[in-house]
Formats: structure tokens, sequence, C-alpha cells
């Protein structure tokens, strides 16, 4: 029987640390251990993307090597994934929260859409040094004692 794959690891560990931290300051911030929203919804600092591909690329580095393909794959795709949540998806959530407020300002009956949130650069930031630090603990964690 093998252990589980600290690749796997390292996703899951930095998903949910970066989602159980966005709780934890909106519960700081609003003084409120209420909104469990945070627990699940894109956005707000730090970013739970950005943590987990960055974790993923940092096992990946330290274990296959930063000459690997897999390694140069994996670089690519974090910074994708990073570049999409700063620039792509926050300036579609710009545009969401507009079109929100021009809905409710004409007094119309459509639906407002829902406005997803994208990420302030420093929110990537933080998530991508949280990612790298979590990287480094499951490789460090993975490798047997002698």
């Amino acid at each position: 029987m093998s252990a589980l794959s600290p690749y796997i690891i390292a996703i899951v560990s930095a998903w949910v640390i970066a989602q159980g931290a966005k709780y934890v300051i909106a519960a700081a911030k609003g003084r409120s251990m209420r909104n469990l929203r945070y627990l699940y919804l894109s956005g707000n600092m730090p970013s739970a993307h950005s943590a987990t591909v960055v974790a993923l690329v940092t096992v990946i580095g330290l274990r296959d090597g930063l000459h690997s393909g897999v390694f140069a794959l994996g670089a690519l795709f974090a910074a994708i994934v990073m570049y999409d949540a700063v620039m792509v998806r926050r300036s579609s959530g710009e545009q969401g929260t507009a079109l929100q407020q021009l809905i409710k300002e004409q007094k119309s009956s459509i639906k407002l859409p829902r406005a997803a949130k994208g990420h302030e650069p420093a929110e990537v930031m933080v998530g991508a040094i949280l990612g790298l630090a979590i990287g480094i603990a499951v490789q460090v964690a993975s490798v047997p004692q002698i």
C-alpha cells in the first residue's frame, strides 16, 4: 500500500488553508464568525487559486527538478491561473458589479446577475507565498526519515 501523493496533499492543503484563512480574515474584520460563505467563495485575501497552483509547482520542482518538463508545464499553468485571477476575473467581476448598480439604479425587473470576484495583485502574491510555504512543508514532510 503506497502513501498518499505529496502532489495531491499539496493541492488539498493549500486550498483548505487558503480558504480557511479567508474565513478567519473576514471574521476578524467583521467581528463575526457567522459568514461561512468565505469558506467557498472566490476572491478576497489570500488567493486560494494561487496558493494551490504554487504549492503544486513547488512540490513538482522539489521532487522532479527545476529542469523537468513537468515543472515547466506547472510553472506555465501557475502563471496563467494567477494572471487570470488578477486580470480577467477581476475585470469581469468589476463589470458585473457595475451592471448590478445600473440595474438597481434603473429599477429594472431584470434579475441581478452574480458578480464573481477576482483578486487584487496583493491577494495573489500572498496566496503564492502561502503556496510556496505549503509546498516546501509538504515536501519536507514526505521525505523518508533515516
